[in-house]
């Protein structure tokens, strides 16, 4: 029986970071994947006729710098069809507002909105400047802190008085608790500026503009990566996997797929390896999940090698998914009223202002999806034509749907829903319907059952205050290492968080070496 020096549970993204650093410091790792390819939710996947797309993650904001060259994913296949994507916030009358980086252009957006854009959006940068290197290293141990977490809070700390200042501290430490609404009540007049971004403040969470906290979740898109610009991978999400998967074995990683971890070994309280479904045994001292914290404790592990406590902690880390993901594969580009050929390059968003934001994430309260749905558009192929030989793909990303609907994700239900996102579409490009050839949603529940995605929430648990840096996923596991000898997270559970970014996997390896040295 073969003893490796790690084993990695899933070949995520995160997973495959971890493995590409480990193996690179020289350690003997195996990734054991339970699907037939790597990459977890950032895959590329066939629609139908040979047409592919990105299936879960489409625009690529949040992946990690250093991660990116410090694996050299470039060499490893990495290509970018678009980069610095701007975003178009449709008007049903066709005067739409148009972003881009600290910008913002409309016919009757007033000067004051549009001078306060630009000063509100530097304001942005710099407080995610001030809490970005936060995303490259283990969270604070806030009980046992070394002389490590001693100079981290020292930096936090010189970052918020003297890189920001008294004023903008003062501001960052009023607003961080807020929700966005608020904050942008305070900022702007023009409705549908406001609307759009709420919209990135809810994007793939169950929180509404009036929610306590999610200013947090709006400039977290800001925090990591390339400060909130957006990109599509050519070849869709999956050449990112690829990239890093390349990366892990040109380190000396082994990844296996369809080798799905039925259950990790215990001996006198440290992991001494897992077992697959066909029963093979894998040794090793360190096991390191990439899936959910709930999965990782209470399904591959199991609850009694913890204390009682832990695992009740671990079953309240809310992870409700409100976003369902849609394909239409299209016979040719619909006709948007107000924008060219070349504008349906951008990011399309579809939320005209706060109220409807709101009235749109009402009906996941009571287990309803939403009447008139809020989303983002994307159409990669106009950039990236290895995705179809002919016709085009539109993704998007529709809030809001609940992952436990009333009366369950029947045929039916979803074949509503999904008339109803084309319907909302429609509002936009009357002649949708007659361009569709194909189309298909995929809710919160089909998330789950697909990626692991517990909840359907693709961040592996809600980013909202109280579930993050060192309260994630829960204080006693905020540095990776579960409390039994050899086990580690990895993935999204973990610090920092969702998005396609690799730092989660990053921050795990380096916690792991540190505690080998």
């Amino acid at each position: 029986m073969k003893k490796y020096d790690a084993v990695i549970i899933g070949a995520g993204h995160n997973g495959l970071v971890c493995a590409a650093y480990l193996a690179k410091a020289g350690k003997n790792v195996v990734v054991l994947e339970a699907n037939e390819q790597v990459g977890g939710a950032a895959v590329t996947g066939e629609l139908v006729d040979g047409k592919k797309t990105s299936i879960c993650a489409h625009y690529l904001n949040q992946l990690n710098g250093k991660v990116s060259s410090e694996l050299n994913l470039t060499s490893h296949g990495l290509k970018l069809a678009a980069t610095d994507v701007p975003t178009i916030a449709l008007n049903v009358d066709g005067d739409h507002l148009r972003f881009n980086g600290n910008t913002v252009q409309s016919s009757n957006i007033s000067e004051e909105d549009t001078a306060n854009y630009t000063k509100f959006m530097s304001l942005i940068h710099e407080y995610a400047n001030t809490l970005g290197f936060l995303m490259d290293e283990p969270p604070l141990d806030i009980f046992n802190m070394d002389f490590s977490d001693k100079m981290t809070a020292l930096k936090l700390g010189w970052k918020l008085r003297f890189g920001l200042g008294a004023e903008k501290m003062s501001e960052f430490l009023r607003m961080i608790g807020m929700n966005i609404r608020d904050v942008l009540d305070d900022e702007f007049d023009h409705e549908p500026l406001k609307g759009a971004m709420s919209f990135d403040a809810v994007l793939g969470t169950h929180t509404g503009p009036y929610s306590a906290g999610n200013f947090f979740t709006f400039l977290y898109r800001y925090a990591s990566g390339d400060r909130g610009a957006l990109a599509i991978p050519e070849g869709g999400m999956g050449t990112v996997t690829s990239a890093m998967a390349k990366a892990a074995k040109a380190n000396g990683a082994e990844i296996r797929t369809a080798a799905k971890v039925k259950s990790v070994n215990v001996e006198n309280c440290a992991v001494s390896g897992v077992v697959l479904e066909n029963g093979e045994e894998i040794k090793s001292d360190c096991i390191i999940s990439n899936a959910h914290i709930r999965t990782t404790v209470l399904d591959i592990v199991g609850t009694k090698y913890f204390e009682a406590d832990f695992v009740k902690r671990t079953t309240d880390v809310r992870s409700r998914g409100g976003a369902a993901k849609l394909h239409i594969v299209l016979k040719k580009l619909p006709e948007f009223k107000g924008l060219t050929s070349d504008d349906l390059k951008s990011r399309l968003v579809i939320a005209p202002n706060q109220k409807e934001v709101e009235h749109s994430f009402n009906h996941i309260k009571y287990k309803e999806y939403s009447e008139k749905p809020i989303m983002e558009i994307s159409i990669p192929s106009l950039v990236d034509s290895s995705l179809t030989d002919e016709g085009h793909i539109l993704n998007a990303t529709v809030q809001f749907a609940p992952y436990d609907l009333k009366g369950g994700w029947t045929a039916k239900a979803k074949a509503d829903f999904l008339n109803k996102c084309i319907d909302r579409i429609a509002e936009y490009a009357p002649n949708i319907r007659d361009v569709v050839e194909h189309a298909e949603i995929l809710t919160p529940l089909d998330l789950e059952e697909r990626f692991g995605l517990v909840g359907g929430n693709w961040h592996h648990g809600e980013l909202t205050l109280d579930q993050m840096l060192m309260l994630r996923p829960v204080p006693e596991a905020s540095r990776y290492a579960l409390p039994l000898d050899g086990m580690y997270l990895c993935g999204a559970s973990a610090h920092p968080g969702g998005g396609v970014m690799g730092a989660a996997g990053r921050n795990a390896a380096q916690a792991i070496l540190k505690g080998d040295e």
